[in-house]
């Protein structure tokens, strides 16, 4: 399956920022998908990492922002650059810039990993 990156992030990019991240979750990423937070232990597999999304945004308290600043597309790759602003039940408030490099492979994402400072 042959899919457009560019237009598959624009739908993704436009899905979160809608506030609907879970439904780009499930049209977009792979059964066995890879993800990682930094230096973290990586999640593996659709299921655990829906839990992981869900648990992430039940303890968002407040949102105030998230915006693209860049995006950059390779082969079977996408980088994107975003700016957070929220608070998180366990963390606190959250303000900083992010990056998410996603492998693609049969028109879902296999990998995903996110830098960012804490």
């Amino acid at each position: 399956m042959s899919i457009d990156l560019r237009s598959a992030f624009e739908d993704i990019k436009a899905l979160v920022l809608q506030g609907q991240a879970m439904k780009a979750f499930e049209k977009y990423y792979g059964e066995d998908v890879v993800m990682q937070e930094n230096e973290t232990p990586a999640t593996v597999g659709k299921a655990a990492n829906r839990q992981r999304e869900q648990d992430f945004f039940s303890k968002v308290v407040e949102f105030r922002g998230i915006e693209l600043k860049n995006v950059a597309y390779g082969e079977d790759v996408i980088i994107s650059e975003w700016f957070v602003d929220y608070t998180h039940a366990d963390w606190g408030k959250v303000t900083h810039d992010q990056v998410s490099v996603q492998q693609w492979k049969d028109g879902k994402v296999i990998h995903e990993r996110f830098y960012y400072g804490t």
